[in-house]
């Protein structure tokens, strides 16, 4: 099982296209500046692009769209 699910994702991000592209980015933005929003033992997954998503789920990134 994949965590965190799409769902759940899916009810912070609207597509799963704009989905990918925010978390590639906090990805590779962890992979260079080795930063964590949350406490290492707090994380699922072992993996940097998880570890995106966990964050995204979690709510520590955020999206703002133009309407809002």
């Amino acid at each position: 099982m994949i965590y965190p699910s799409i769902d759940k994702l899916l009810n912070v991000v609207n597509s799963k296209y704009e989905l990918v592209h925010i978390a590639a980015r906090r990805s590779k933005e962890i992979k260079a500046t080795n930063h964590l929003q949350m406490p290492l033992n707090k994380y699922v997954s072992k993996k940097n692009i998880g570890r995106a998503l966990e964050e995204v789920a979690e709510g520590y990134i955020t999206v703002k769209y133009k309407d809002e």
